[in-house]
């Protein structure tokens, strides 16, 4: 491998060796198996990835209340633990490394999706906007049920036991899905937090329960083993922010002080910030000289503007996605300058093999 290329350098941090700059970033992909249990397909697939620096998970519920897809694993059972044991034996015997991406979809969710019938819970009893698809098709969102102070506290050990669950299946570390409008971004922005109490209001308290999920995670496995995705500039599923530059400022000056393994930011979508012009345009140059720790930065890099990104000295890490469906050598193809198969995105949910593991490697 070419190893002067900036995505093919090594990189040696406090925390951890990665061979080469390429994060896989976390894709869902729908293919779990009963009692969302990963199984030998998807041990297959990440192992045929396992030549990137660092592969984030597919984001796994911490609960069956945190569901919100049909098909997504868990990281609650034993049986899903036992599961995902298959796919970190999988990355490890190729030398790779692999930290499990923990999620909690909040109002992002519905009745048809919870194992009781139950309401989805988010910060506010405020309604996503729009429908969502369920195992009965696409129907309307609800108005989700306002979590209670002692409800978020379970939330927060649910959280903590995932975190454990995933070292027990043999992860590397974790990552806190903080973004893209899920539950602990519900907490993070205005109009799905609309919250009076000591988690609402002020950039602090909006802030207060990410800073809590990330101190009972550091405290049970150690903060050389936790990073956290945030997406400052996202809209996905109606987030709106008023003042987004001082809420993320905020969270990520808090968030240095658990000398975290490293902060995960995506890149804001165009067409939002054509509506939102106190969005910021570019997230990662802005936060690279706040983070103190290692900066992983993802959505919509092809590899010059990935090589841009690093030789300009904003990011240590560039996650790619689709590519990475299509190409499961997509490290070693950018260190050859070998061509990219493109995807199919038909095959991106849901199914067997077909558009997952059958994309074919360049050599």
């Amino acid at each position: 491998m070419i190893k002067d290329k900036p995505l093919s350098k090594p990189l040696s941090t406090p925390h951890f060796d990665l061979t080469n700059r390429f994060v896989m970033a976390p894709l869902t992909r729908q293919r779990a198996g009963s009692g969302l249990v990963p199984h030998a397909l998807n041990a297959l697939y990440y192992g045929q990835r396992s030549s990137a620096g660092l592969i984030v998970s597919e984001a796994s519920q911490i609960s069956p209340r945190g569901l919100g897809y049909a098909n997504t694993p868990g990281i609650y059972s034993e049986e899903q633990i036992e599961g995902w044991r298959l796919v970190t034996d999988a990355v490890h015997e190729k030398g790779g490394r692999i930290f499990c991406q923990l999620w909690h979809v909040g109002r992002h969710s519905h009745p048809f999706l919870q194992e009781d019938g139950g309401l989805p819970v988010a910060p506010s009893a405020v309604a996503e906007p729009g429908h969502i698809t369920t195992p009965r098709g696409k129907v309307e969102t609800v108005v989700p049920h306002a979590l209670t102070v002692e409800e978020i506290e379970e939330i927060i050990n649910d959280y903590r036991k995932a975190a454990l669950n995933a070292i027990k299946a043999g992860f590397d570390g974790v990552e806190i899905h903080a973004a893209n409008g899920y539950l602990i971004d519900q907490f993070l922005n205005d109009n799905s937090n609309i919250r009076t109490d000591k988690y609402g209001g002020n950039a602090a308290n909006k802030c207060r329960f990410a800073i809590e999920v990330t101190q009972a995670i550091t405290e049970a496995i150690g903060s050389s083993k936790v990073g956290i995705r945030l997406s400052p500039s996202g809209t996905n599923f109606g987030i709106r922010n008023e003042n987004p530059v001082e809420t993320f400022e905020y969270l990520v000056n808090e968030l240095n002080k658990f000398d975290l393994a490293y902060i995960h930011l995506i890149e804001p979508r165009t067409e939002s910030l054509i509506r939102l012009p106190q969005y910021l345009k570019k997230v990662t140059p802005h936060f690279r000289s706040l983070i103190k720790t290692t900066l992983i930065t993802s959505a919509g890099y092809d590899f010059a503007s990935a090589d841009k990104v690093m030789l300009d000295g904003h990011a240590d890490l560039v996650a790619f996605g689709k590519m990475y469906i299509s190409n499961p050598d997509l490290a070693e193809r950018y260190a050859l300058d070998a061509p990219l198969t493109p995807y199919d995105e038909n095959t991106f949910y849901g199914g067997g093999s077909a558009g997952y593991t059958d994309y074919p490697f360049f050599k």
